[in-house]
């Protein structure tokens, strides 16, 4: 059904904004200059309008705003192409969260961090139509943004679609015995994460969802029996000199997981925290 008027209630930046279709569903609107004008406003010409993304998750929303309007095209293009090539349905928060993953994997590329995907064959094995969408979607990031990733990448990206499958669940999830500590595991983390840094992370936040996105894959590769171990010990030296606070804490993160898991985090597992825990904390204004 073609819209006949649009209702926009609240700006993102200048070309994103909130909006109220003709039947009342909220949605967000793509649209050069949407955003500029005081608002709520009805918008007259609905050929502004380039795209729109509907049953986004509040706690995504401002992602909007913190991810670069180039990644969020060239993701929401890739997504279109996924929704052709798979045959489940996606999550429609996938656009926002596979930004989010793509933007990070730029940003490490060009701080020269690079992490192995230990769980590469299996992906290749059990998702060989996702495996092949990360691998087009990383030479098309090369060719887009001008740099040069590891193509381990392309593992991370498919996961990414995997994840965003409909009332499924994918071979790699963690095991019934990790499940079943996954809650406390995550509270205990995240509760290391507020006492060491002095922060508080709202549970229905993004930081929050990115952060338990993060501890999921951490759980796949135990129940994997598989870790992240490659050549960034000196990345990780430089990484922890920079950052000793967050660093300390991710020391209690890891000692926490020696105690519950009997497991020992590797330097790369180590880093990946760090990185992440910046992330929540730069977030939180720290």
């Amino acid at each position: 059904m073609l819209e006949t008027k649009m209702r926009i209630v609240k700006k993102l930046n200048n070309n994103f904004a909130i909006c109220v279709d003709g039947e009342g569903k909220e949605l967000i609107a793509v649209g050069k200059g949407i955003g500029f004008p005081k608002t709520p406003y009805e918008l007259e010409d609905l050929n502004l309008i380039t795209r729109t993304f509907y049953d986004i998750d509040p706690k995504y929303i401002e992602l909007f705003n913190e991810i670069p309007e180039t990644v969020i095209h060239f993701t929401a293009k890739l997504v279109d192409i996924a929704r052709n090539e798979l045959d489940y349905e996606l999550n429609p928060n996938l656009v926002v969260t596979m930004s989010d993953h793509i933007n990070f994997c730029i940003q490490r590329t060009k701080k020269e961090i690079y992490v192995q995907m230990p769980l590469i064959y299996e992906v290749e094995q059990s998702f060989p139509s996702e495996e092949k969408l990360g691998r087009y979607a990383v030479k098309q990031i090369e060719r887009r943004f001008h740099i040069r990733l590891n193509q381990n990448e392309a593992s991370g990206i498919a996961m990414g679609f995997v994840n965003a499958r409909y009332n499924t669940k994918s071979r790699t999830d963690v095991t019934e015995d990790l499940q079943r500590q996954y809650d406390e595991i995550l509270e205990d983390t995240i509760s290391i994460v507020e006492d060491e840094m002095g922060i508080m992370i709202e549970r229905d936040s993004f930081n929050f969802a990115r952060y338990c996105s993060h501890l999921m894959y951490l759980l796949n590769r135990i129940a994997s029996q598989q870790t992240l171990d490659s050549d960034n010990g000196i990345m990780y030296l430089s990484m922890q000199e920079e950052f000793p606070k967050i660093a300390a804490c991710v020391d209690q993160i890891a000692g926490y997981f020696h105690r519950k898991l009997k497991i020992d985090l590797s330097k790369e597992e180590k880093l990946y925290l760090i990185l992440h825990i910046n992330r929540i904390c730069t977030k939180e204004g720290l």
